[in-house]
């Protein structure tokens, strides 16, 4: 019979290696912070879609890690992403006026409504949308993302 002394040794034993446990399976997550500037007017919202990989991006209103929107309210916007595994991503936005939540372009593919990709990429006619890796930044524990709202192409 074992005595209570072994008992307790035996439960304490079992209780950290449980604890010790979770820890270490415990996935650490990041979050994103996104600032959108120099909006043009003060209705409707800015659309956000952050991509973990190549896949879809910029376009893909089904791809992305995380999305969301907020209503205009300045010329300014800060959404927040959170529980994202860090690592590398890229951001797109759009300025939604009519309420689809998507870019919407003309007969040539250009934009009809305002964008803003990750790190500012040029976006012109000879250059096209932008590349995942031309936009994609690194995300740590708490990462800020600044995106400058863009009403035409680049010349």
């Amino acid at each position: 019979m074992l005595k209570l002394s072994q008992v307790c040794h035996v439960l304490l034993a079992t209780l950290v290696s449980i604890s010790f446990a979770k820890t270490v399976n415990a996935e650490p997550t990041a979050t994103l912070n996104v600032v959108v500037n120099g909006i043009h007017h003060q209705k409707g919202e800015i659309c956000f879609r952050v991509y973990a990989s190549e896949q879809g991006f910029p376009m893909s209103n089904s791809s992305g890690s995380q999305s969301g929107c907020a209503k205009i309210t300045g010329n300014s916007v800060k959404k927040q992403f959170s529980g994202l595994k860090p690592g590398t991503y890229a951001v797109a936005v759009v300025d939604d006026q009519n309420g689809d939540r998507k870019l919407n372009k003309d007969f040539f593919g250009i934009p009809k409504e305002g964008f803003g990709i990750s790190k500012n990429p040029t976006v012109s006619i000879q250059t096209g949308s932008p590349k995942f890796r031309d936009a994609s930044f690194v995300v740590n524990k708490n990462t800020t993302v600044n995106i400058i709202m863009k009403y035409s192409l680049d010349s």
